[in-house]
């Protein structure tokens, strides 16, 4: 058997294995399949490489620009998916197992891409959060805004998921404009090196924006600085040992981790058997326990059911599991593969000997299972292991020891109160799934649990048709935990990106928030253009360009028929005694979505142009009441402009309306797409 050498990508080279390479085995057969590692390489010039060149070429691209090039690097993967599923075989993984890791990478590297088009903007600065009036007249101002760290993000990722590890922290981090360097675990590195050659082939990223490391990182970490970051995934051990150390404490250095976590899953007190709860949580359970032979960092590691029902539920589980097919994964009729190596085999009986301490194993033993079309004594194969601790107040182990593998402890509880409490007792997890048809119990469980868990999952008949699963972290949501989870984030859309930013208080006038936002903000200069706005196209219109119209008096007439029109009768638009003695009105006022379209017949260009559609609108306040005989005028103002493809573009428009006394009325933008 030809033995795969796995390279490293350091400063523009492929390096070759050498001194300290280690052997890769087969978790199916156990020959050495890929050799990996190299303690020669230069970590220094591989930091510089990325500070100098990889980030520069970022920065200079745009967020959306960014956002391209991640889409155009998930569609060129999709397209070599193939190969990746056949190496990953040697991992363990199944097909299905395939789809979580290599497809699932590639549709979060989609996902960033669709939010770093729709909801981050087409420049180099993201604003966070609203502008803050910091004086009365409003010409001193402050705006929080995000800009890229200028170091390097140095991923150390676990051997479970070589492929969407390293690319659900890969996306958000060239989105934000950093570059970085991947170090896998040796196991798998083989998969991940492959994903990085398909990657760097592409020749869409920037030279110097991904690099590989397929071994140690030597003393790369002691070399990091207050612009970069560390992203851990592993364990909890680990995780102490390296965020710990004197360097990262001393510079600051950003450390991320995602660590061990003992999930629970709780099936609600509504849930009896025959019902559709039961059943989903004995399918989502059992298929958490065999996905990835367990070796998933959200796995459920406790199952926490009703006093009652625990019998119910070991039947129903043990009866699942038993046809389970255990095996080669390159067989279609394997359910559930190998571990990654013997090492860790040996890692996960050693962990169910602990629980057993405190818990009586309710299926399966070691021997007492078949592995189809491979060999169980080469093979890194285990059963799936079910236990029962009959008293988990009293019990300490299986609530902090965690088996990475098909290994599972049930336990019953009292009340709800007391599931809570269990499910905290693991001192922070990345998730906690709670099955239940029951709104108060489901209220009861976030207010109780949400403190100690990254994500709580609910299901049940109305969602699970749906639903994404207990173990699927989704690019859109946040995915860490508290405590033992390792405290850190990842993920969460936009949330995921501002990790590899720094955040910064900016503080001035109108003019220079609009400067270094690039969106107009009120009290700041304003632009008179050639034309009325309307009639110009999107690539036309500047920064700030601002229309006054004239004024349209409001008649008491006008709110008659607008009541009578529209149906909207409401007392004080029709009734003066009413109006009075409500607190908010001094009598009968206009309706506001009557000043509304009032707006937009002062401010509208009728005629056929580039205005393609109006889209919708923000931030809606009415101000100030308006009484008939009042008369109303507008200022609209171009404040963000943001490109949706080549054919047209998103114009955001600042909408202000004020009396005859120059009292603002209302307030709002409109959003409009415009053609180029």
């Amino acid at each position: 058997m030809t033995v795969r050498l796995v390279s490293s990508f350091a400063a523009g080279e492929w390096i070759a294995p050498g001194t300290g390479a280690r052997d890769i085995a087969s978790a199916i057969t156990g020959d050495i399949i890929a050799c990996a590692g190299n303690d020669a390489l230069d970590v220094q010039a591989m930091l510089d490489h990325a500070r100098s060149m990889g980030g520069p070429a970022l920065r200079k691209m745009t967020f959306h620009d960014r956002a391209r090039m991640l889409k155009a690097l998930a569609l060129h993967l999709g397209q070599h998916k193939q190969a990746m599923y056949e190496l990953s075989f040697d991992t363990g993984a199944t097909q299905s197992d395939h789809l979580i890791d290599i497809d699932g990478g590639i549709g979060t590297m989609f996902v960033f891409a669709s939010k770093g088009r729709r909801e981050m903007p087409d420049g180099h600065v993201y604003l966070d959060g609203d502008v803050e009036q910091l004086s009365r007249n409003g010409t001193f101002l402050g705006q929080h805004i995000c800009t890229p760290l200028q170091g390097v993000a140095v991923h150390i990722n676990a051997y479970n998921f070589p492929v969407w590890g390293m690319l659900e922290k890969l996306a958000p981090t060239l989105l934000a404009g950093v570059p970085a360097i991947v170090k896998p675990a040796t196991s798998s590195c083989y998969v991940t090196e492959l994903c990085v050659r398909l990657m760097l082939a592409s020749g869409i990223l920037p030279a110097g924006a991904l690099q590989l490391v397929t071994g140690g990182l030597g003393n790369m970490l002691d070399r990091l600085t207050c612009q970069d970051v560390v992203s851990f995934t592993g364990s909890a051990n680990t995780a102490l040992k390296l965020r710990s150390a004197p360097h990262i404490l001393e510079n600051s250095v950003r450390f991320v981790a995602e660590q061990d976590s003992l999930n629970a899953s709780i099936l609600g007190p509504d849930a009896q058997p025959d019902t559709p709860e039961f059943d989903l949580f004995i399918k989502e359970t059992c298929r958490e326990m065999i996905t990835k032979a367990g070796q998933k960092c959200t796995a459920i590691r406790r199952i926490i059911v009703p006093e009652a029902q625990v019998s119910s539920v070991i039947e129903a589980l043990s009866a699942r599991l038993t046809a389970i097919s255990i095996g080669d994964p390159r067989m279609e009729t394997t359910q559930m593969g190998a571990l990654i190596s013997s090492g860790q085999k040996h890692d996960v009986l050693e962990k169910a000997g602990i629980i057993e301490r405190e818990a009586e194993r309710v299926f399966a033993a070691p021997e007492d299972f078949a592995v189809h079309g491979a060999d169980p004594e080469r093979g890194a194969f285990v059963p799936p292991m079910l236990f029962h601790c009959a008293n988990p107040d009293a019990a300490q182990r299986v609530h902090d020891t965690e088996a990475f593998g098909p290994v599972s402890t049930l336990m019953g509880y009292r009340d709800a109160g007391h599931a809570i409490a269990l499910a905290n007792k693991g001192q922070g997890s990345l998730v906690a799934s709670i099955i239940t048809h029951d709104r108060e119990f489901a209220r009861e469980a976030a207010l109780g649990a949400g403190a100690y868990h990254g994500r709580l999952y609910f299901n049940n008949r109305d969602s699970m048709t749906e639903s994404t699963g207990h173990g699927s972290p989704l690019p859109h949501m946040v995915h860490g935990g508290p405590g033992r989870a390792g405290g850190g984030e990842e993920l969460g859309g936009i949330r995921g990106v501002k990790h590899y930013m720094q955040r910064t208080a900016v503080q001035g006038s109108p003019d220079i928030l609009t400067a270094i936002g690039e969106r107009w903000v009120p009290g700041a200069t304003e632009r008179t253009g050639p034309a009325h706005p309307f009639t110009r196209k999107f690539g036309e219109l500047a920064i700030g360009e601002t229309v006054h119209t004239a004024s349209r008096e409001v008649t008491l007439e006008d709110i008659e028929h607008f009541a009578e029109f529209t149906g909207d009768t409401f007392y004080a638009h029709m009734d003066e005694g009413a109006a009075r003695r409500n607190p908010f009105f001094p009598g009968r006022v206009a309706h506001g979505y009557l000043l509304l379209g009032f707006a937009a017949g002062l401010f509208v260009e009728p005629g056929e142009g580039p205005v393609l559609a109006n889209t919708g609108l923000d931030g809606l306040r009415f101000k100030k009441p308006v009484e008939p005989g009042d008369a109303i005028k507008v200022q609209l103002s171009v404040k963000h402009k943001t490109p949706r493809n080549e054919e047209y573009g998103e114009v955001r428009w600042h909408v202000a309306l004020t009396n005859q006394n120059d009292d603002p009325v209302a307030e709002y933008d409109l959003l409009t797409m415009n053609a180029y």
